[in-house]
């Protein structure tokens, strides 16, 4: 069973800095690619970011390119989400995701750019709201 936890959200002002945190309780954490997705009000599903499942690679929206980094911990069982200079457009629920990245885990290889589709991933947490104010 895997389940995952957001915290870190709120109100935020344009402009300032915030940084979400998802702990995971995973028998082998290290062994999943991790993304970061948001939904605003009335709209679709977006990605945002992904790290691979040994960090060495990662994945950004265009939109949030440069303003937010994508880390993880493995030894912490934690992925992060650093977002600075947020803008109105960034207020959404951002949701954590885990997917499973066992045969490159096995194998080593952390070559890949990962996923920034949702539906290729298999678990998700309950989300954290971040409004940001202008």
């Amino acid at each position: 069973q895997v389940s995952l936890v957001e915290s870190g959200g709120g109100l935020v002002q344009a402009g300032d800095s915030v940084r979400l945190s998802c702990v995971v309780s995973a028998h082998t954490f290290s062994a999943y690619t991790m993304g970061w997705f948001r939904q605003a009000p009335g709209k679709e599903r977006e990605f945002v970011a992904a790290i691979s499942w040994g960090g060495d690679n990662t994945k950004y929206a265009e939109s949030v390119s440069g303003r937010f980094t994508c880390s993880r911990d493995n030894a912490q069982n934690t992925v992060y989400l650093q977002m600075n200079a947020v803008k109105p457009e960034d207020t959404a629920i951002y949701y954590c995701a885990a997917k499973e990245a066992f045969t490159d885990y096995v194998y080593g290889t952390d070559t890949s750019s990962p996923s920034g589709t949702w539906s290729e991933y298999e678990y998700w947490g309950q989300g954290t709201q971040v409004t940001v104010s202008s």
